[in-house]
């Protein structure tokens, strides 16, 4: 594991946090964004963490903010139907 790894989590459970509560997708992002957090807790503990234990929580990180940002209207088609 190495440090770009635990900044990568650790941008990725703020970017999470930020999800609208009206996005479909902010209740997976709670569950994933809290285990994301508990394995940040164990780093900062001064815990060895294995990276085949981040490495499913970026993927899945990044596959939920991929798909909320889906839900993101378009705001250019928006004022073109004005």
């Amino acid at each position: 594991m190495n440090n770009a790894d635990v900044e990568l989590l650790r941008m990725l459970a703020e970017r999470l946090e930020r999800l609208s509560a009206d996005s479909l997708w902010a209740r997976r992002a709670s569950g994933l964004r809290g285990n994301m957090i508990k394995v940040l807790e164990e780093i900062d503990a001064g815990q060895e963490v294995e990276i085949a234990r981040l490495n499913p929580l970026i993927e899945r990180a990044f596959e939920v903010l991929r798909h909320a940002a889906q839900e993101i209207p378009d705001i250019e088609e928006i004022i073109k139907k004005r």
